[in-house]
Order: C-alpha cells, then sequence, then structure tokens
C-alpha cells in the first residue's frame, strides 16, 4: 500500500511540473509576440517554480526558530543538534542574521536543516518583516521560542507566521528557571493562545543555568561550587521526530504547493498589469462590434444568442493575450457573469420594445416607425455593449484567481491533501 505521504509528493510533483511547463512556455500567448517586459517581471517566479520542484526531490526537511531576543533559539537548535555549533550568551541579539545547521536525527531517513534567526525585535521595520517572511516561506515547520509569559509582541508576532500557512510547535523554554507550579500555570496560559494548537506546545531547557551545590571536603571544610543541570530537550526532539515519520512528506508537499501559488498568483497579477492596454483594447473592440451587431440585427433570439457568442469569444481571445488558462473552477462563474449579460439585453429588447411601442422587426417592415426604430437599436446596443464590457472585467478577474485552481492547480491539490489529513495531525491547523 502507498504511503500516503508518498502520494501527496507525486501530486504536488504533477501539479509543479505542469506549472513549470505551462508558464515556460512562448506559445501561452499563442500568436501575441512575446514581452520583454513581462518575460522580466515574472523570471523570479518562475525559479520559484523550479526551486519548489527541485526541493521535492530531496529528503531536506527545513525548520526554522523564531522568537525575541534572549529567548534562547541558538540554545535551542545546540540542544537539537548534540553540538554548541551556534554561539549564545548573554549578549543582546548574538545572533545578527539566518543561519542553517544541518541535523541528521537518529532514523536517518531525513536530513533536517535548521535555520536559526535573529530575535524578531533584534530586527527593526520592513527588514524585520522581510526577514520573517523569506525565511518562513522557504520552512517546512516553524518552531517558535518562548521563555515564560508570551508577550504582545510575541503574540503579534506569532500571528504573523501563523498567516504564513505553515505547521508550528511553541517551545516553552527554560522551564529550568520556574518552579513546577509556575511552570503549570504559564503553560495553561499558552494553551489558551487561538493561533497555536494545544497539543504542540513543549517544554525544555535548551541551556540550563548553572545551580549552586553544596561541596563536603575529607577534612571537614565546606565549599560552594557551580553545576549545570543537564539539558531538557528530548519532548521537542521527540514531537519533531514524530512529526516527520508521520508527516514529513506531506509537509514538503503542502510547502512547495503554497510557494507554487503564491508564485502563479504573482505571475497572473503582474501580467494583467503589463498587458491591461491591449485587454482594454480587445474588451473595448468586442464590446463595440456587439453593440452594433445587435443595433442591426432585427431578431431579438439572434440578438441573445449572438451575444452570448461574442461574450465566449471575448474570454477566449484574453485568455489567449494573458497566456493564463480558464479553469472550471472559474468557468462556472463566468457562464453567470454571461447569462446575467445575455438576460440583461434580452429584457432590455423586452422594455424598450414596450415603452416605445415598436420592435426593430416592425422597423424594417414600416419605414414611418424608423426613428422610434433608432432610439430601439441605439439604447439595446449600449445595453450590449455594456454587458461585454462587464463580461471583460470578470473575466480579468477569473483569471487572475483561477489560476491556482485547475484539476493540478495548486490550490486544488493543497485542498485535496488537507481533507486526507488526520484531524488531531498539527498539519490540520492549517485549516483553522
Amino acid at each position: 500500500m502507498t504511503n500516503p505521504g508518498e502520494n501527496h509528493l507525486n501530486q504536488a510533483r504533477a501539479s509543479l511540473q505542469q506549472a513549470l511547463s505551462w508558464y515556460s512556455s512562448f506559445r501561452r500567448h499563442w500568436n501575441y509576440p512575446p514581452n520583454a517586459q513581462l518575460q522580466a517581471a515574472v523570471r523570479e517566479d518562475l525559479q520559484t517554480l523550479k526551486f519548489s520542484l527541485d526541493k521535492l526531490d530531496q529528503t531536506l526537511i527545513k525548520i526554522a526558530t523564531f522568537g525575541l531576543v534572549s529567548r534562547g533559539k541558538s540554545a535551542v537548535v545546540n540542544a537539537l543538534v548534540g553540538q554548541k555549533i551556534l554561539a549564545t550568551g548573554p549578549l543582546h541579539g548574538v545572533t545578527q542574521w539566518p543561519k542553517s545547521v544541518r541535523w541528521t536525527p537518529s532514523s536517518g531517513k531525513v536530513q533536517v536543516e535548521l535555520i536559526d534567526t535573529p530575535g524578531l525585535d533584534e530586527i527593526a521595520g520592513e527588514a524585520r518583516a522581510d526577514m520573517a517572511r523569506e525565511v518562513a516561506s522557504e520552512a517546512d515547520l516553524i518552531l517558535f521560542v518562548v521563555a515564560g509569559d508570551i508577550t504582545r509582541t510575541e503574540y503579534q508576532a506569532l500571528s504573523e507566521l501563523r498567516r504564513a500557512q505553515k505547521p508550528l510547535i511553541l517551545v516553552f523554554n527554560k522551564i529550568d528557571l520556574y518552579p513546577e507550579q509556575d511552570q503549570e500555570s504559564i503553560l495553561a496560559q499558552l494553551q489558551q493562545l487561538g493561533s497555536v494548537v494545544p497539543d504542540a506546545i513543549v517544554r525544555v531547557a535548551a541551556e540550563p543555568q548553572p545551580i549552586p551545590v553544596r561541596v563536603e571536603w575529607p577534612d571537614g571544610r565546606i565549599t560552594q561550587d557551580w553545576e549545570t543541570p543537564p539539558v531538557q530537550i528530548s519532548e521537542l526532539r521527540e514531537k519533531i521526530l514524530a512529526i516527520l515519520n508521520q508527516q514529513g512528506r506531506s509537509l514538503l508537499a503542502l510547502n512547495a504547493l503554497f510557494q507554487a501559488r503564491e508564485a502563479e498568483i504573482n505571475i497572473a497579477t503582474k501580467t494583467l498589469e503589463i498587458r491591461q492596454s491591449e485587454a482594454e483594447t480587445i474588451i473595448g473592440n468586442y464590446a463595440k462590434y456587439k453593440a452594433l451587431g445587435v443595433a442591426i440585427n432585427p431578431v431579438p433570439f439572434l440578438d441573445v444568442l449572438g451575444g452570448t457568442l461574442a461574450d465566449l469569444v471575448l474570454i477566449r481571445s484574453l485568455a489567449r493575450l494573458y497566456g493564463l488558462p480558464i479553469t472550471n473552477y472559474e468557468t462556472g462563474k463566468l457562464w453567470k457573469t454571461i447569462f446575467t449579460s445575455t438576460g440583461g439585453l434580452l429584457l432590455g429588447e423586452i422594455i424598450t420594445s414596450t415603452v416605445l411601442g415598436v420592435s426593430k422587426i416592425s422597423a424594417w417592415t414600416n419605414p414611418t416607425d424608423f426613428t422610434i426604430y433608432t432610439g430601439t437599436a441605439l439604447t439595446q446596443a449600449a445595453i450590449a455593449g455594456y454587458g461585454s464590457y462587464i463580461v471583460g472585467k470578470a473575466t480579468q478577474a477569473y483569471l487572475q484567481q483561477g489560476c491556482s485552481w485547475g484539476p493540478l492547480g495548486p490550490s486544488t491539490v493543497i485542498q485535496d491533501i488537507l481533507a486526507q489529513i488526520e484531524p488531531d495531525s498539527i498539519i490540520a491547523s492549517l485549516t483553522n
């Protein structure tokens, strides 16, 4: 029986391969000439798609640590690895930029990259937000380290990281500084946080403080010495290993798909912006020709049929200009817009003919009604043209929003994977 995680990896791989094949092809714009500005604008997003696909073929899980200054993030990484690789100390903000450490768990089945970041309150303003966003986007799992009651700044940072839609473990560090009763009280408060799954909170003492011990010598002398208690990291290590063994491949798949979804939306947004002038020309032309056809055609049924066909051709023309797929997910919504447009046209035919007391058919057979016919035709033409304008604008929105919702689109595959995840797993928290 195939492992569910392996299925998730295969789904993600197929999704990214399709996206790369589509967006890398110059033929996706049909006969429209390549646009150098557009190619330059989407180059980074195409690289993101390729990077995400390459990452699926690796057995490397990225775990990023976040927290405020002096909460012991570096000490947590050292304790997990079992070596003091990263500098720690009482100085404010020892870690000045993200650093990576490789960790091979005892199972040997996966490689883990532990990413240590500067304190979130050490880097100011936009630089901090950019750093956190970039590291969080690459991470498959996040460790948020606190050292007691959570502060307002920590809560805000925690909420921002949760929006990255990554599984998160809240690490209550420095428990050696608290009596058991105080630990339980703080733990109860942390479990009330809505942005953290209660089962994903662990207690550690990554770098316990030395404690004084009484030393009695054979000659009767009594002195005091300092002894460092053993590191308490097993609860966190076991939690991480359990997640990796049970859900590691699903984490890799989801993270790659999240990045792919963002890249595809970026490509769609940039494409719409750069092709805006050409799109406005296409929409304007179709609105003009549809209005003209409705004005001169005397048969209401043909107005509605022709108007519907014109709107469908308009949608296809915009899709070819942008080189973005029209997915089944958004096609249904577009049909509603088209029906609204044609329904408005039909209603306009009825109302103008009733109010003005003449139809376009009678005007063709009775020249004395021609003046009234002209007003009727112009009114109906205006309704038809505006309907095409609405369909064109709706198509632009649906092309942008629906690009990731095809049968193998990242949004669709993410939804499928999350629907298969056990409700009590840490990944299930992403749906909350």
